[in-house]
């Protein structure tokens, strides 16, 4: 990939999305008139070297004024982004060109996935203990990494490291899971908690049914 000539450069990039459609739209250098469009997930982004050919789409000015940008539906909620390379023509072959900066990418959240959940008590009037059963519904499948749960003394937890943290043993399925039944204190409580939220909750959206 050659480097970036000054006339070459892409800036201006930007995005709609709207009911899982993306439209890219980007300021186009006067001597350019094609591209190639990089999609990809930004937890699993390779390198230049690593991304295969397949993925680098090439997209020209006129398909471009005829969508008025450049449209994609993403299937995903993940974390997406998109890499516009300039391309030059060179031996009559068209080339595409590295920029240093990052005015010619963009990265957003495709949406985010609803994960309710359920925990329902059930105590003995003579037990000092009771029984918990946790139900969590998805929209979609969660790695089991994504979620904990937290027990406190005397009150719910307020967040995750305000109690002691369990994890999940198995991923959540789309749709209703339930968890087997656990045994604690009857002075104890539970709530569910991410365990990254800074990088779980641009995801996915937790909440109590």
């Amino acid at each position: 990939m050659e480097e970036a000539a000054v006339e070459s450069h892409i800036s201006g990039i930007a995005y709609t999305l709207q009911d899982g459609e993306c439209t890219l739209t980007w300021q186009w250098p006067e001597n350019v008139h094609a591209v190639y469009i990089y999609s990809y997930s930004v937890d699993h982004e390779q390198s230049i070297e690593e991304r295969p050919a397949k993925s680098m789409k090439l997209y020209t000015r006129e398909e471009y004024k005829s969508a008025k940008g450049y449209c994609e539906r993403l299937e995903t909620i993940e974390r997406h982004g998109y890499i516009v390379y300039p391309c030059v023509r060179q031996d009559g072959k068209l080339v595409a060109i590295k920029q240093e900066d990052e005015d010619n990418r963009i990265q957003f959240s495709a949406g985010k996935a609803i994960i309710k959940y359920g925990i329902h008590y059930r105590k003995s009037l003579f037990s000092k203990r009771q029984s918990v059963r946790i139900q969590i519904t998805s929209e979609v499948h969660v790695k089991k990494e994504v979620l904990c749960f937290v027990k406190k003394e005397g009150s719910l937890p307020l967040h995750k490291d305000d109690g002691i943290v369990y994890p999940f043993v198995h991923d959540f399925e789309p749709g209703r899971n339930e968890m087997s039944e656990i045994e604690i204190q009857k002075n104890e409580y539970i709530k569910l908690f991410f365990t990254d939220g800074k990088k779980y909750g641009q995801i996915y959206e937790l909440m109590p049914e």
